[in-house]
């Protein structure tokens, strides 16, 4: 289990995901799930950054779809990011999928989440 979020940061890695959310399954009423979602958030993130970077014609865009899908709801779930994960995710894919309207669509649902009004200037 501790080396799985390793795996899961390889592109098209849907077995090791199915893993993952069996995993996530059985520790639905357990103290470790938040910590388990935060792991997969880093490695959805990294997986996402090792797609865009080895792949900047966008030929894997199945793969791309699901990671984007389980990052937003991992997104809507944990909160919060690792600071240097987003930085990279935010690079890689405004540099190689600027254009792409999933992404685009990803990233701002991220921005009102991450970012929500904490005072009025």
């Amino acid at each position: 289990m501790d080396q799985l979020p390793t795996a899961l940061e390889r592109a098209g890695n849907e077995e090791s995901w199915a893993v993952a959310d069996a995993i996530s399954r059985v520790l639905e009423n357990s103290e470790e799930l938040d910590s388990w979602r935060r792991c997969l958030l880093s490695a959805c993130m990294k997986g996402l950054v090792a797609v865009y970077s080895s792949n900047k014609d966008e030929s894997k865009q199945e793969v791309e779809r699901s990671m984007l899908l389980r990052l937003e709801e991992l997104l809507r779930v944990v909160g919060e990011v690792d600071p240097d994960d987003w930085y990279s995710l935010v690079k890689t894919g405004l540099r190689y999928r600027y254009r792409d309207e999933a992404f685009l669509k990803v990233l701002n649902v991220a921005f009102l989440l991450l970012y929500k009004t904490e005072s009025s200037l």
